[in-house]
């Protein structure tokens, strides 16, 4: 095993890659001849290194690489370096997802390979690539040494059926096929019953879970007995041929034993007779002797000359039965497959028409669960409908009212604000207009007072010149002072009129700009107003658009329930159908089941004939082996051997 490793490292170290040490441990652990790498990804390079060791290793006889997740170029690598083996009987390739790569490296591998008896195919995806399980089919028709081969769960289709029962007619080694859990169904099925009767070696074919018939399946089960049934009558004749070779092979041993027996006799008697006196006996006893051998090599050929013409009688006794045997075997076999035909084909018209039935069945099921979908469907679109409509115009009632909602409350807002703003402007005009009264009243009182005042100076002037002219130089410069003092309070009042005047004209321009944005406001307002009327229209189109929809789906609605009633008179018309198939198919029920009686009727009676030819077949060969039994202890050389 230290060799194995040594030779797995050299070669990964030669492609530049480093040996896994799940390899090595399992090469170190190697047990009669199986190396077990189940569960091991194994990389590309240690699949290099293994199919180089392969095709040089003379002491691996089982090979496990099951769940190994091998990609196809791994794959190929290993199976390339198989093909030139021919130590390895039994390889295991489960649950490595084998894909088109693989099966056409599995192809070249059954054609070149002659030493593989067993092949594990579990769990791959074989069947899904056509062309590349249709090469890996043809060289398993020309393949002679493969015994067993595992296919399950590879998602073979009824056309790789196809091609595996083309490829089982020409195979004449195959004995075990698993084609369980894949996707062969009813043509599949009828391809591999139809290729059965030309393969005699197969005696087991399991296909489980593959929605074949049953029928099928039966057909299928009778092929398989009848060729374990070939299968046990070629071993038994094998072993009766070999038992005869034995007995005859024991017959030749025992006559030369005899012969060496009379042979030492013969040498004895001649010892003595040297050892004897006189030379006249001694003459005597020789040709006596001598004349005994002849007599024995006489007797010797015509036993022997006897034996071989009993073995030729036997032999051509033998192959005249067999050959009766085989004719009478292949008639009753031609009238029972004619029977089973019959059977299959009267079989199949019933499962035809039980079909039928149950496709009308089914179709009528299907029509009445369509029209009750159909009707609830309806109901629940009618239902939906309604609520939709009902949830629309909820929705459209709610929208609207919300709208008009925020509607009256902008409005009530903005005419609020706007109440405000005017109200604001008027109290201001308002204080405006009341300081500018103040300030005209203010102003005509201080010109009344300036005029008042002006008057009472006059008149005191007057009265001044009048009443005291003396005082006009004294009061002149009183007068001036107070003519002065009053100058400058007109100039105060004037001034006073002109900050006043200014103030009017401030509060003009503001209140010009105040009703600028008043007017900005309404303008505001307008446009507010007629966004509000441009969504009344579009709600309103929307409900009318609606209303149009709600109006179409119940015309479609009513047209979907005309159907149904359409769809119910055609379900009434069918069941009328069925009734009357139902009553025909009864009918024809009771005959085949009448026909199907008579032929088992004949089967039985078949079988009884099988079962007496067998019985016959079993009496004349228990008379041969009595007979040769009698000639082997009746033979005349056995009394000539010696007292043991």
């Amino acid at each position: 095993m230290e060799e194995l490793q040594r030779a797995y490292s050299r070669l990964c170290k030669e492609s530049g890659a480093e040996p896994q040490e799940a390899v090595l441990q399992r090469l170190h652990g190697l047990l009669r001849g199986r190396l077990d790498l189940a569960t091991q990804s194994l990389t590309l390079d240690t699949c290099r290194a293994l199919g180089k060791l392969l095709q040089k290793e003379a002491l691996l006889t089982e090979l496990v690489l099951s769940d190994c997740m091998l990609s196809d170029e791994g794959a190929t690598l290993l199976l390339q370096g198989l093909c030139v083996n021919t130590v390895v009987r039994f390889l295991d390739l489960k649950g490595n997802n084998l894909r088109a790569a693989g099966a056409e490296a599995l192809g070249k591998l059954l054609r070149q390979n002659k030493s593989i008896q067993s092949l594990t195919l579990e769990w791959n995806s074989l069947g899904p690539w056509e062309d590349a399980f249709a090469t890996f089919c043809g060289a398993l028709a020309a393949n002679s040494t493969l015994r067993q081969l595992d296919l399950r769960n590879n998602q073979i289709s009824h056309k790789g059926a196809e091609e595996l029962a083309l490829a089982l007619r020409s195979n004449a080694s195959l004995q075990q096929l698993d084609l369980r859990w894949n996707h062969i169904g009813l043509l599949g099925g009828r391809a591999l019953a139809n290729c059965l009767p030309s393969n005699r070696t197969l005696w087991r074919l399991e296909l489980a879970g593959n929605s074949i018939p049953s029928d099928v399946l039966r057909a299928v089960e009778q092929a398989m007995d009848r060729n374990q049934d070939q299968q046990a009558t070629v071993r038994e004749s094998q072993a009766r041929a070999h038992i005869l070779s034995k007995e005859v092979q024991h017959l030749r041993e025992e006559k030369s034993k005899q012969f060496l027996d009379l042979m030492e006799t013969i040498d004895r008697q001649r010892q003595e007779m040297a050892k004897s006196s006189t030379l006249q006996m001694a003459e005597a006893a020789l040709a006596l002797s001598e004349q005994k051998a002849r007599d024995l090599g006489e007797r010797l050929a015509t036993a022997e000359q006897e034996q071989r013409s009993l073995a030729q009688r036997q032999a051509k006794e033998h192959r005249l039965e067999l050959q009766e045997a085989a004719d009478r075997e292949s008639k009753l076999l031609r009238d029972l497959s004619a029977a089973q035909e019959k059977n299959l084909r009267l079989r199949n018209q019933v499962d035809e028409l039980e079909r039928k039935v149950k496709s009308q069945q089914e179709q009528l099921f299907l029509s009445r669960q369509e029209l009750t979908t159909t009707s609830a469907e309806l109901k629940m679109r009618a239902a939906q409908a309604e609520e939709r409509l009902e949830l629309e115009k909820t929705r459209s009632r709610q929208n609207l009212e919300d709208a008009e909602h925020l509607r009256f409350k902008e409005v009530e807002h903005m005419t609020r604000h706007l109440e405000e703003s005017e109200k604001a402007m008027q109290d201001r005009v308002q204080r405006l207009e009341a300081v500018r009264l103040s300030l005209e009243e203010e102003l005509s009182q201080v010109k009344a007072a300036a005029l008042s005042e002006r008057g009472r100076a006059e008149e005191e002037l007057l009265k001044a010149k009048s009443q005291v002219r003396l005082e006009e130089q004294q009061r002149l410069a009183h007068l001036e002072e107070k003519l002065r003092l009053l100058a400058q309070a007109r100039d105060e009042a004037q001034s006073a009129c002109l900050q006043q005047k200014q103030m009017v004209a401030d509060a003009q321009a503001r209140a010009s700009q105040l009703g600028l944005q008043v007017e900005g406001l309404r303008r505001h307002l307008e446009e507010l107003q007629q966004e509000l009327s441009n969504k009344d229209q579009e709600k309103a189109a929307e409900v009318t658009r609606v209303r149009l929809e709600l109006q179409e789906q119940n015309g479609r609605l009513q047209a979907e329930l005309t159907a149904q009633e359409a769809l119910k008179e055609k379900a009434a018309a069918l069941e009328r159908q069925l009734k009357v198939i139902a009553s025909d198919h009864r009918e024809a029920l009771l005959d085949r089941e009448s026909e199907n009686a008579s032929l088992r009727e004949k089967l039985r009676l078949k079988e009884a004939e099988i079962a007496r030819i067998r019985e016959e077949e079993a009496q004349r060969a228990s008379f041969l082996q009595n007979a040769v039994l009698a000639y082997v202890q009746g033979s005349p050389l056995r009394t000539l051997s010696p007292p043991k």
